[in-house]
């Protein structure tokens, strides 16, 4: 379980903008073509928009099977620390936005190797992500406004440390491993169901699992929800785009641990 508290802010006087803030898990250093990787990824942001990030899988170097979601964000992460944090188990993998779980992976031995499996380290960067990340590269990244920054805190690591080069698995993973999967953030309660429900059917904007086009045969692990496939073309994104507005109470942008208080739209 990887878990960091983050603020992620580029100077808020610029109008457009394309760096992008990505805090990931990865093994590349050590597994150059056959590594694995976990990701949530903050897209840039256009001031006066909806902020939008992705979430990411690789496993074994499967770069080819991108397995990306984008997502509108219900708050401005640039104005207060959110804590996001990744689940991974030898079961399934959870992002999580504070007490909200976004995205769930349940591991399929269809997936082979795909489902990462090899000791990861935890990394966070800033880089410029023109080409795609905002609009497709329709608004590049302006230096005029660096320095780009991010800021961190109560970074919690739960797992089993080992050295990704020895080939025995360090004494006692197992059982770091079993009290991991059995630990309470690793079970999804009733309420953060219907949380991770009402966001998904508000803030996804795109998924692999309904893009037919990309993958004409959803990935083994994709669950094809017959309501939310409706709302989606053929190319993985909604039928129709929704105007995302920013949460507020008492004149404050709402947080994300007040996500599930929120009334209907």
């Amino acid at each position: 379980m990887a878990s960091s508290v983050l603020k992620s802010s580029c100077h808020r006087t610029t109008q457009q903008e394309s760096s992008s803030r990505f805090t990931y898990t990865t093994n590349g250093d050590m597994f150059r073509k056959t590594h694995d990787e976990l990701d949530f990824e903050f897209l840039g942001n256009i001031r006066g928009k909806a902020w939008r990030f992705q979430t990411n899988m690789y496993g074994n170097g499967s770069t080819n099977r991108g397995r990306e979601e984008r997502y509108y964000l219900w708050f401005d992460p640039s104005k207060e620390f959110h804590r996001y944090s990744i689940l991974w188990t030898t079961k399934n993998i959870i992002f999580y936005i504070d007490d909200v779980p976004i995205r769930e992976m349940v591991r399929n031995d269809e997936m082979g190797a795909d489902f990462p499996s090899k000791p990861m380290g935890l990394y966070a960067t800033i880089w410029d992500a023109s080409d795609w990340a905002t609009s497709g590269g329709k608004y590049r990244a302006n230096y005029k406004y660096a320095p780009f920054v991010a800021e961190f805190t109560d970074l919690i690591l739960h797992g089993c440390a080992t050295d990704p080069l020895e080939e025995v698995v360090a004494t006692g993973c197992a059982e770091r491993n079993d009290q991991l999967a059995s630990a309470d953030f690793a079970t999804i309660t009733p309420k953060q169901k219907l949380a991770m429900k009402k966001f998904r059917s508000r803030y996804v904007y795109y998924s692999y699992c309904y893009d037919t086009v990309r993958y004409p045969v959803p990935p083994p692990e994709c669950v094809v929800d017959p309501v939310m496939r409706q709302q989606f073309k053929e190319t993985g994104r909604p039928k129709f785009e929704r105007r995302h507005r920013k949460f507020k109470q008492r004149g404050q942008v709402m947080s994300a641990r007040n996500y599930g208080d929120q009334n209907n739209e």
